[in-house]
């Protein structure tokens, strides 16, 4: 059984950076993508960056796109998201996600807060 545990979150000022990493332990053979997505209080659980896992291709949604950047260490079993240039709507709990086809995992979340 394959466990996420994402770590990095913080409280950051406006244009300030962070990363976070999620690191996968078990057995991750043939995992297609892994990805990072985030939800804010009150609101529903969005798509932020996807990385394939074999590839390397990346995806991201229009509202980081030039600011987050998703990457992975395949030794490692572990996937970043380098954030620059925070901006207090990025405030949220960030979740981790292994995809294999239609089948996924999550991580626990861990919480971003970007305050002055």
């Amino acid at each position: 059984q394959v466990q996420l545990v994402e770590s990095g979150g913080g409280l950051v000022q406006p244009g300030g950076s962070l990363r976070l990493s999620c690191a996968a332990s078990g057995s991750i053979f043939g995992v297609d993508d892994m990805g990072w997505y985030r939800q804010a209080p009150g609101k529903e659980r969005d798509f932020v960056a996807l990385i394939n896992w074999g590839g390397g291709a990346t995806r991201y949604a229009d509202s980081v796109k030039g600011r987050f950047t998703i990457s992975r260490d395949n030794a490692k079993n572990t996937v970043y998201l380098q954030m620059n240039s925070l901006k207090l709507e990025d405030t949220a709990v960030y979740f981790c996600r292994l995809i294999w086809g239609t089948l996924s995992s999550w991580g626990q979340g861990t919480q971003v807060t970007v305050s002055s």
